[in-house]
């Protein structure tokens, strides 16, 4: 009895992350949609991979984890506004960090590619990947961790002629 108690709970478990709940989640539409080539053809082989194949760029490969200039981080696919230079820290985890993106230009999906559930976020223009969120922000602003692939972003400098 014990064995088939196991067995049915086994079986339930794994039927939680079948291939409808993956399907949808390939199928989901953005307004900037290209095929596999096109986004190939513009994106170098590091970006094709973090954004579209939902890979991870090497810990304090990026210039931009230790950027401190004022300025936009934009999608590297589709040139969206993603995070302010405001929002960016330093978590010391070799990607650069944001305790939060701007509202509507960054969108979240559930995956569990290591074996548990982690909050992915991607870009809500173009569907790119940019990394996951976390719980371990700053607890004095919103307690997240936006932790980006430095590969994913395009820093856009301030316009400090604007000031004058």
């Amino acid at each position: 009895m014990k064995k088939i108690i196991l067995f049915a709970f086994t079986a339930t478990l794994f039927s939680c992350n079948g291939c409808a709940q993956k399907k949808e989640a390939k199928e989901e539409k953005f307004p900037i949609t290209k095929t596999e080539a096109e986004w190939k053809a513009e994106l170098t082989e590091m970006e094709y991979y973090v954004l579209r194949e939902a890979g991870t760029e090497r810990a304090f490969s990026s210039p931009l984890n230790k950027n401190y200039e004022k300025g936009v981080y934009h999608c590297a696919a589709c040139n969206t506004p993603l995070f302010k230079s405001k929002h960016k820290f330093d978590s010391g985890t070799g990607w650069p960090s944001f305790d939060r993106g701007i509202k509507g230009n960054v969108a979240f999906s559930t995956d569990y590619k290591i074996g548990y559930a982690r909050t992915e976020e991607h870009c809500a223009t173009c569907g790119g990947h940019l990394g996951h969120v976390f719980n371990d922000g700053p607890k004095d602003t919103t307690g997240k961790r936006h932790c980006i692939n430095g590969v994913a972003l395009k820093f856009v400098p301030e316009d400090t002629k604007k000031d004058e």
